[in-house]
């Protein structure tokens, strides 16, 4: 008796017949794209959201070649402090509520569906100065190897540019280290 492989030949050795790999993003419309499409996934994501009175809550979501996804939730008057990336571009996306943008001398509103994308080097503040809570996705890529917190008094011209060397003065987070 033949077998169904001796029958209709070994499927792995044609791979029209094989399911599509799934392509990672490789590009900053892919990253932000990829953002978009987790957003959308409400009942992905929702359950997983804690509120913290004391400090920012943060989950990592998601990890793919050469990128990181964070989940993180804000109170009213919580803030990242200023701080740029390190040698990671990104992409932040608004999920529930509203935050502030704090960059080159000028507040930026976030309201739910608005998208940031930054340069590695790029420094910023992110604030929730809204009187509801505020739900963010951050996608890093490459994902996080530092964080450095900046003075406030960080002259903007030098440290808001996208195109300023990242510093070294801050260690890899670990997965206990909050994104901003």
């Amino acid at each position: 008796m033949n077998s169904d492989v001796q029958i209709a030949g070994d499927p792995l050795a044609i791979p029209h017949l094989l399911p599509p790999v799934p392509a990672h993003p490789s590009t900053v419309a892919g990253f932000a794209g990829l953002a978009r499409a987790i957003a959308a996934d409400r009942t992905a994501w929702a359950p997983l959201v804690r509120y913290d009175a004391a400090t920012r809550w943060y989950h990592r979501l998601r990890t793919g070649p050469g990128y990181e996804v964070w989940l993180l939730s804000w109170v009213p008057g919580q803030g990242s402090g200023r701080h740029d990336h390190g040698p990671s571009s990104g992409v932040l996306t608004v999920l529930e509520g509203e935050l502030t943008e704090h960059a080159a001398g000028r507040p930026r509103t976030l309201a739910a569906g608005a998208q940031r994308v930054f340069a590695p080097g790029y420094a910023h503040e992110v604030v929730n100065d809204a009187l509801a809570p505020a739900v963010s996705l951050h996608v890093y890529f490459p994902g996080l190897t530092e964080m450095p917190m900046l003075p406030p008094s960080h002259p903007d011209a030098a440290a808001t540019s996208p195109l300023a060397p990242y510093s070294a003065r801050c260690a890899a987070p670990s997965e206990e280290t909050a994104p901003r």
